[in-house]
């Protein structure tokens, strides 16, 4: 049997049953109400002696009873609670790959196996397609458990109607706002969208929250309705709740008007701080968003001033939405009845447009095998006669088939089966070798990136060493000065490095030492891109850098990766009383160390993309100096030195332990080259505790006359990371292997 065009739209709330019958109207953006009912129960379902199930059944055979459903599609509603609502904005993808994803996304998002849930979604209005590629799309994501699912259509069952639509009540809310208060959504201009409207329902024990501006859409569930109000006026005034419930409805005209105003007034604070704290975490995940005004909708909003008290908490325009400015029928909507709870319908009216194709939600919760047996139930006759045509036509296809084989003979078709076959042969062995082809050209093309790469690279180990050189204090050039104690400069004794597959096994190490070389110290570093200092961290692009933050080396949580780590053992004269404070280890530490640090200069580039230009160290992958071994001052003698009056030439510094060297370097030689060695080849403890290389002893080790001029010396061991990159370069794809940790060979 056809089915009318009538749809009604049921909303079995915890008050009352209501419910409204429609059609689509003539007039464009309007829908006609033709009939409607409002079945209050004896007592509210939530009350401790109420029995939910006796009283929705009674309900449903009430409206069964008054109203004629046959040939109508139903839509029936279930509580927010009772379900999940997500709003999902997806990557830039492709139109046809949209179903899959939104597939990945409900694994994700719904916290149940998808095969115990029932589950919809919808793309919503808004987005770019272009080329086949859609951008800024979000889709509407919802789902219900099926047991929910089933407790919920057992009484429409029971009742003898026959659901078509099962609808989340805050989306079928959404469907009615959008239809009958906001302008077309297809319309709206995604860049100056209209302020957004918030309309809040109040039932008895939850209140539902939908935000919308046409496009975007939020929504929530508040723990407060209005069965708040009686409760407090429960405790207030020492009520019964069926007493406290007929008070609330004539709070206005009772004649302590004020107590009952007083009972509710913490509800009226709690109501109004709820709604704020969701309008801030709305506005806060959407900066660009602004609040139009708000909705009260639900027979609890019509509480004598509830609408003014929330306005002015809120400083936002608050109105009763009494009037559905889309519904036609005068018949309905000028009937005694519908006036009175006419902020109840709100909710079957959205329904009701879900079932005449007016909605912008149309997802739908019903179970997908109660579709197919109404679907196959309907085309039972046409699935009958088309098996019957499937029949005959099944019948002749055999015969021919049956006659066809009769007459077949396999020499006929010998030399083409032969053909065939050959030809298979050839194909497969040009695939073959259009395979092996193809993979010696990708071969070929990643042998030759490598080699490009490599052309940079070797010069790394010669931009290292020239940047340790231009680090090196030293005076002015032509500058002579006689005394070696006032001299500017750091004599370099050996230099060497270890690779490590990861420096922070080194840090660890060192990191005592680290804290040593730059005590408690805390400086503004400048450096690009990132929310904190990095010593070890070069920007991309040699671009100047922008003061961000203050570093401490206490707080910097050290390298990571591969990489090598240089050592430098050398030694300086700057140690007389005229140049302190920069003496002994102050002077290598506000030197070299600062200078590895990058406080200082910048440093040369040999290649790349960058070469011939200036870089802070940091864009040669150098960082983390950390000054490991310091002995104590030692005397050397100088044959043919005279300095009359030099300070210090005959002090002799006190005794004490030279600092432990554990980091496992090797005694540096002389020379200004690094040594490399395999990783692996210096391990902990190559290195005792307090051992120096050769040339750092303690007092009176050093070599020279005995008559000499007297020099204070200072020997040390500094160390710093070194993790090779081309300044300016982009970051090179990995090859696999160790290349890294022989780059600079």
């Amino acid at each position: 049997m056809a089915r009318s065009p009538y749809v009604w739209g049921i909303d079995i709330g915890k008050c009352a049953l209501k419910a409204v019958r429609c059609r689509d109207s003539a007039e464009p953006g309007k829908i006609t109400a033709e009939a409607f009912d409002y079945v209050e129960y004896p007592m509210i379902l939530s009350q401790p002696e109420a029995d939910p199930v006796e009283l929705v059944r009674a309900a449903l055979q009430e409206f069964v009873g008054r109203n004629k459903l046959q040939g109508d599609r139903v839509a029936v509603s279930v509580p927010g609670q009772s379900g999940l609502s997500k709003f999902i904005k997806l990557p830039p993808i492709e139109a046809k790959k949209i179903p899959d994803i939104v597939r990945y996304e409900a694994r994700q998002q719904i916290p149940f196996p998808l095969e115990q849930v029932e589950w919809d979604w919808q793309r919503l209005v808004g987005g770019l397609e272009e080329g086949g590629f859609v951008l800024d799309a979000e889709v509407g994501l919802f789902a219900m458990k099926k047991e929910q699912v089933a407790k919920a259509l057992v009484p429409l069952t029971e009742a003898g109607i026959e659901v078509d639509i099962l609808q989340l009540s805050p989306m079928a809310l959404l469907n009615m706002l959008v239809f009958d208060q906001m302008p077309d959504p297809t319309t709206i201009d995604p860049l100056e969208p209209p302020p957004s409207v918030v309309l809040v329902s109040m039932g008895v024990d939850a209140t539902d929250l939908v935000i919308t501006n046409g496009l975007r859409i939020w929504q929530r569930s508040m723990p407060i309705g209005g069965n708040n109000f009686t409760k407090a006026l429960v405790q207030g005034l020492k009520l019964t709740f069926a007493k406290a419930e007929q008070l609330k409805r004539n709070a206005a005209r009772a004649d302590n008007a004020k107590d009952v105003f007083n009972a509710m007034k913490p509800v009226f604070n709690e109501f109004a701080s709820e709604l704020q704290r969701s309008l801030n975490y709305f506005t806060g995940s959407d900066r660009s968003a602004r609040i139009g005004k708000i909705l009260l909708l639900g027979n609890a909003s019509k509480l004598k001033g509830l609408a003014d008290f929330v306005g002015k908490q809120l400083n936002v325009e608050v109105q009763r939405f009494d009037t559905y400015r889309c519904l036609e029928g005068a018949d309905v909507t000028s009937a005694p009845t519908f006036k009175e709870n006419r902020l109840a319908f709100g909710t079957a009216y959205g329904l009701a447009l879900q079932g005449v194709r007016e909605a912008s939600i149309n997802t739908n919760l019903l179970p997908g095998e109660i579709v197919r047996e109404r679907l196959i139930e309907s085309k039972k006759p046409w699935a009958v006669g088309a098996m019957v045509g499937l029949l005959g036509a099944s019948a002749l296809s055999f015969l021919g088939t049956f006659f066809a084989w009769t007459t077949y003979s396999p020499e006929l078709y010998a030399n083409a089966f032969r053909e065939a076959d050959s030809a298979k042969s050839r194909s497969a062995a040009a695939i073959s070798s259009l395979a092996e082809t193809k993979k010696k050209q990708e071969e070929a093309v990643a042998q030759q990136q490598y080699l490009v790469r490599l052309a940079d690279r070797r010069f790394q180990s010669i931009d290292m060493l020239r940047a340790v050189e231009t680090l090196l204090p030293h005076d002015e050039p032509g500058k002579v000065i006689p005394n070696p104690s006032e001299r500017n400069e750091i004599h370099v004794d050996g230099l060497d490095c270890q690779w490590y597959p990861d420096l922070a096994v080194w840090f660890e190490k060192v990191k005592p030492q680290w804290l040593e070389t730059f005590p408690a110290d805390e400086v503004e570093e400048e450096e690009e891109g990132a929310p904190a200092a990095d010593p070890a961290a070069a920007p991309e692009g040699g671009e100047a850098p922008a003061p961000v933050a203050k570093w401490t080396a206490a707080g910097d949580a050290g390298p990571k990766g591969p990489g090598w780590v240089v050592q430098v053992s050398g030694h300086h004269y700057h140690n007389d009383a005229a140049q302190k404070p920069l003496v002994e280890m102050q002077f290598v530490r506000e030197t070299l160390a600062d200078g590895l640090l990058g406080r200082l200069e910048d440093v040369p580039v040999a290649a790349g993309p960058l070469a011939g230009k200036l870089v802070p160290p940091a864009d040669l992958g150098i960082g983390y100096p950390v000054i490991v071994s310091s002995p104590p001052i030692s005397i050397e003698r100088v044959a043919g030195l005279v300095l009359p009056g030099a300070e210090g030439a005959n002090e002799t510094p006190a005794a004490g332990p030279a600092t432990g060297n554990a980091t496992g370097f090797p005694p540096g030689g002389s020379g200004g080259s690094p040594t490399m060695r395999p990783p692996g080849s210096m391990g902990p403890g190559s290195m005792g505790p307090g051992s120096m290389p050769p040339g750092m002893m303690g007092s009176g080790g050093m070599g020279g006359a005995a008559d000499g001029t007297p020099l204070r010396r200072q020997d040390f061991i500094l160390q710093f990371t070194w993790q090779p990159v081309v300044p300016g370069a982009p970051k090179p794809a990995a090859e696999g292997d160790a290349a890294a940790g022989t780059t600079g060979n």
